[in-house]
């Protein structure tokens, strides 16, 4: 059976927090939503897979590498597996989609 959702019908976070919700999920690929609203830096990731974001709505600044990056919406970025990054802030409306690959 196919199942219709929509990405912009999800919870929205409390201050300072993220909401991780998964779309699609196999042996080598994840595709998450994620709904942002860091006002202080987030946890710091070194993760397993690479990963290749969009910020969909809102705004967001991330650090990679210790390199700052500003996101407006439809901005994107790869981030390789095993590189350190952190979300430092984002606007109250931020919607993100990840894209995860091992």
């Amino acid at each position: 059976m196919i199942t219709l959702n929509n990405l912009y019908r999800t919870e929205t976070p409390v201050s300072n927090s993220e909401i991780f919700t998964p779309l699609f999920q196999n042996k080598t690929l994840k595709i998450e939503s994620i709904r942002s609203w860091l006002k202080a830096p987030g946890e710091i990731y070194d993760q397993q897979e690479d990963e290749w974001v969009v910020l969909l709505i809102g705004e967001a600044s991330l650090e990679v590498n210790e390199q700052r990056l500003t996101l407006s919406a439809g901005d994107y970025c790869f981030i390789p597996a095993h590189t350190k990054h952190q979300v430092l802030s984002t606007s109250s409306d931020a919607l993100w989609l990840g894209v995860f690959s091992s």
